[in-house]
Parts: structure tokens; sequence; C-alpha cells
């Protein structure tokens, strides 16, 4: 049979050809899989003593035990199990683990997820040329995770930003002539997609429709859409789907508008209780999306079987949470022909469990082997040397020094421009700071500290540079640096001064990504993301280590945080400041890497507004 490690025609018709036969019994099977229970997912019912023939990576055949005609060159027999199929993530951002794709897939496969549609534009706004090789690159390589991308939409996030990477109408349509593609990711510069005057209004909207000649799927972003007019206009755009709702009465607006509903876990119980509350039947509009996860709250939480088992306690039967993460995201992202159910022409994927309430899971299966026993990765980990595109990536032309980050006026006072994270309000917020030497001054009494975001990708390493409030050290001389800054992913940097700011960043520059923490005119802790700037290939352990080391070191550190501010914020190591640069909806006032559209950095992404940091 074809290699179809990665889909496309040709093989696809020579494999279903030999399927044919295989089934029939008219040419033998690879591997016989008797199981003592067959979860059926389109009609949500079970098999008793079933058989799973498997060929090649793909199933010929599912019926009772002893129905097929056929011989195998093995017999696998696990009376004592019940398969269901493999999980399917139906929108993720596999950079958010922080992990290259081959050690993603040693990290979840144990847990039951064989498939993942990624959301991805987090690695084409590093190097959008090379995006689709990156994401097939560890399935070539023999992974047996399968990973369906989805071109980033946000590449720019904005017409007011620039990034490693620029997708229009013709880039889509070259995407989708991959068989592995499914659609377009997210969505998520609703502005631009309502208003003809926005820079990013013809990029957008050929880039959709490019997906709907194709017939891929729109994937939307909502956050902060409740009204109905609202919804309504983005169901009639065409976006499919949301992952952003928080509110039962939100999620059953969007649901009963059309939208197929991606329930991420902080929002689950909730949802899900309102939804049964309202009487919801049919669950096939639902599906549970992860999102973003980091590789440390994977090995404690678990991955796509922690979502699956959070339904269950929030009110789903079993069935009904197993079929939120195998036929209802296959279907909606319409890759039924090869995943999603345990059935004829699919990927030979199961998930074999010890106890259905509970999901214990004993053995996970992918491309018809076995890849798991009990919560113990043993299939093939690819060794993959990722090229200098890939680790490459942080492209500053020179080291930064504190000049670099200084913000002069004339003083002896400046009225300056404060943002704090997760600021969503319609204007920034203002306050009069002391001017010293010509520099405008921070002011820890009141939890003013600097911010700034550098430019990583076009080796032009402009820098924008502000004041926050409410997060970052309060400790003297330290700093905090970061080259995960969705969804531009240039390198952000917090700090109590500016040569600890310089020290940080340039540490990044040298190790081309990660977290950096310098307090006292020294790097007291590091974390490495080689590739990309956003991920590590290395295993999920190594890079848990590697966390921990950096959060006892940070945990030396006064941080500030505004006790009154969000519930979403907290006191401690600013971790989230990774989210804090985001420019979507419901973002209104941003810090952006200088550039035409923007020259200060300030800019409000929905209006294109910008405006000086002092004045």
């Amino acid at each position: 049979m074809p290699d179809d490690l990665i889909l496309n025609a040709t093989d696809e018709v020579a494999i279903r050809q030999h399927l044919v036969l295989v089934a029939l019994g008219k040419a033998p099977a690879d591997r016989l899989l008797r199981v003592g229970r067959l979860f059926d997912a389109p009609t949500g019912t079970w098999m008793k003593d079933a058989e799973v023939v498997i060929h090649g990576r793909r199933i010929a055949y599912t019926g009772p035990r002893g129905s097929w005609p056929g011989t195998a060159a093995q017999v696998v027999d696990r009376p004592g199990l019940a398969a269901v199929p493999g999980f399917g993530e139906v929108h993720k951002h596999i950079e958010s683990s922080h992990l290259t794709p081959e050690y993603e897939a040693a990290l979840v496969l144990p847990h039951g997820n064989t498939w993942t549609c990624e959301a991805s534009h987090e690695f084409s706004n590093v190097n959008g040329a090379r995006n689709l090789d990156f994401w097939l690159t560890a399935r070539r390589a023999g992974c047996p995770l399968k990973i369906f991308p989805l071109p980033g939409s946000a590449v720019p996030p904005t017409g007011y930003e620039v990034s490693g990477g620029h997708f229009g109408a013709q880039d889509q349509a070259r995407f989708m002539a991959e068989p592995m593609v499914a659609g377009l990711d997210e969505v998520m510069d609703w502005p631009a997609v309502w208003n003809r005057a926005n820079p990013s209004y013809d990029r957008l909207w050929g880039m959709i429709g490019a997906t709907f000649a194709a017939r891929g799927v729109v994937e939307g972003h909502a956050a902060g859409m409740r009204d109905l007019p609202g919804i309504s206009a983005f169901a009639a755009a065409g976006l499919a789907s949301d992952h952003e709702a928080w509110t039962p009465e939100e999620a059953w607006d969007k649901i009963r508008h059309g939208l197929f509903l991606e329930i991420r876990p902080h929002s689950m119980p909730d949802i899900i209780g309102g939804l049964l509350d309202r009487g919801l039947k049919d669950w096939s509009q639902v599906a549970f999306a992860t999102d973003d996860r980091g590789a440390s709250d994977t090995l404690k939480m678990g991955a796509t079987d922690y979502n699956v088992r959070l339904a269950i306690q929030s009110g789903l039967s079993p069935e009904q949470a197993i079929q939120c993460v195998t036929i209802n995201p296959a279907r909606h992202m319409r890759l039924t022909p090869w995943v999603g159910a345990i059935a004829p022409g699919r990927y030979a994927d199961l998930v074999l469990l010890s106890d259905l309430a509970t999901l214990e899971i004993a053995e996970v299966w992918a491309d018809g082997t076995q890849v798991s026993q009990g919560k113990t990765y043993t299939g093939a980990l690819p060794r993959i040397d990722w090229p200098d595109w890939a680790t490459s990536s942080v492209k500053l032309p020179r080291a930064l020094t504190a000049d670099d980050f200084a913000i002069p006026a004339p003083g002896p006072t400046a009225r300056a421009a404060l943002l704090r994270p997760f600021h969503w309000a319609d204007d920034f917020i203002t306050a009069d700071l002391p001017v010293d030497n010509g520099h405008v001054q921070r002011d820890a009494a009141r939890n003013i500290t600097k911010f700034a975001v550098i430019d990583r990708h076009t080796g032009t390493g402009t820098i924008g540079r502000m004041f926050w409030l409410g997060t970052g050290p309060a400790t003297t001389d330290t700093a905090v640096a970061c080259s995960v800054a969705h969804d531009s992913h240039n390198i952000w940097v917090v700090g109590s001064s500016d040569a600890a700011m310089a020290l940080a960043v340039n540490h990044l520059r040298e190790t081309q990504g990660g977290w950096a923490l310098a307090t006292g005119g020294r790097i007291t802790a590091q974390v490495r993301y080689e590739v990309g700037g956003l991920m590590t290939a290395r295993p999920a352990e190594t890079l848990h280590a590697e966390m921990e080391t950096l959060y006892a070191e940070a945990a030396k550190i006064d941080w500030m945080y505004e006790p009154t501010f969000s519930p979403r914020w907290w006191p401690g190591f600013p971790e989230r400041l990774q989210f804090a640069t985001l420019t979507c909806a419901p973002w209104r006032w941003v810090l952006v890497a200088p550039n035409p559209a923007a020259p200060t950095g300030l800019v409000n992404v929905q209006t294109g507004q910008s405006h000086p940091v002092v004045w």
C-alpha cells in the first residue's frame, strides 16, 4: 500500500482500492483487534464483542467477533477493554504547549489525542512562508499524531502590525490545495470583517473566499460578542464556529444562530449545565477545545481526556462527551473520511478504556499500532533536526542597551499613556510621571512600570515602549522577557530598570527565544524555546523542570499587581503577559512594535488611531 502519512489524492485511491479487498476477505490484513465493546460514535451506541480489521494505518472492517471472512497476520485480543475513537482537538495551538509536534505527540497520545486541528497563526506569524512545511514535518518523519493545519487568518493579526508572515487570498488558495489543510484558522479581526475602511478588509475576505472556493471551514473567534445583531452578522459572514463563549446565555444564542460551539474547559461546567437546563438534546453542534495549554499543565491535568472527564462531571453522559471529541469535530471540520469514528477507511486510531465512567485509558492505538501503555508513550519519536528557518527566528540586528528603553520628555513632568494587562476599555489610562535627566521615570509607589515590545521578525528591531499599570517587578534592577507574545510573537519585556530590560532581551537574542529573568545584573533563570521562539524540541518533562526553575527564581521577586483589577489577573510571576499583547476583539488600545501603520506603537486596533506614549 502507498504511504499515507500525508494525505494525497493519488495514494488515497490506491489505499481504498486495497481496503476494499481486505474488507471482503480477498486480501489479508495486518492485524485483527478484538475488544469487549466498541463505541460507534455516529450513532452513540455500543457493539459487544467486536473486531476491528487493520491494514496499514487504516481500518478495513468492523463487526461482531468472528464475522470477518479474511485472515490477519496478527490477532490481538483485549476482551476486557472498551474501544472508542481516537480523540480529536477541534481547535488547538500546539505552540502553546511549547513543544515541537513530535514531542507534543509523545505528550498527548497516551491521553487519547490522536488528531489535532492546529490553529496555526502562531508559527505563521514567525515564519509564514514555511508554515505548512513546519506542521507536516513530524508526520512525514513517522509521527503518529495527525495534524491538520488551518493557516492563520491573523497573519498579521491586524492591519496595524507587522510580523513574520503575511497571508492573503492567493496564499490561502495554495494552502487549501494541500489535503491535510482543513480550512482557515480563527478569524479574530472582527472590525476588519465588517468595516470596508479597515486595512485588513480585502485581505481577510480574500482568504475567506479562497476557503469557501475549496469547500473548507472558516473558523471564528467571537470574543465579547453577545448582542444578537453582532452574532447574526458573525454567522452571516460565514464564520462557522466560536470557542470564546463564557456564559450559558452567550453559548445558547450562538448555537441557535448556527455557530458550531467549541467549549473550553474554563467555562465548560457553566455552559454544559446551562445548555442542559435549556433543554439541548442534539449535541452534534458542540465540541471541546483545549485552545491553549502548556506542557506543564498537560502533565498535571491531562489533554483531551481531561476535557472529556470534565464534561462528564458537568452533566453529559460518557457517550455524549466522547462524541464531542470524535465524530462532532470531525464532521464540523469535514474530516470524517479519515478520523472521528472506528469505521472502515478511517485511520486505525483507537482509545482502549478499562473504565468508561472515569475514562481510564489502558492503551492508545494510532496508525494501526499500539502507541501507549497506561500513561507511558511507546510509539515512534522521530528525531528531527529542525533547520535554520525554524531555529533562527529572533532577528535583532544588534544587542540592546538601556538607552533603547528610555522614553524622552522635556520635563519636569510628563503626561503618559498607560495600559494594564487585559485592558479592554475604550480609552487608555493616563498619569503624570516625573522626568529626570530628560527621561520619563517609573513610579513604583503607584504600581507603574515600563513595558516594551521589540520587533524580532523583520530585522529592524523597532521598539515600542510605554508605561504599564499593575504588572512586572517591584524589585529593583529586575526584568522578565519572553518571545511568546500573542499573536505577532514579538519579544515583550517588563522591568524595573532599563538596564535589566536590555539584559533580558539580549539573552533571548542569544538563545533564540523563550523566557529570561534578569535581576541584579545577571540572568537568574531561562527557559529555551529555540524553535520559532515558541517551542522546544525536548521532552515535556525537561521543559517542565526548566519552568519550575523559572518559577522558583521568580518567587524571590516582588511582583506588582492591582488587587481591585480583573479576576483574570493575579499577583505573582506575570506569565499571562504572553496574552496581554493580543490585538483581537475585545481589545482596543494596545502596544505593538512601531511600524508605518502605528508609528508610536500605541494604537487603537478598532479605529486605527495612533497616539504618543508621552506628551
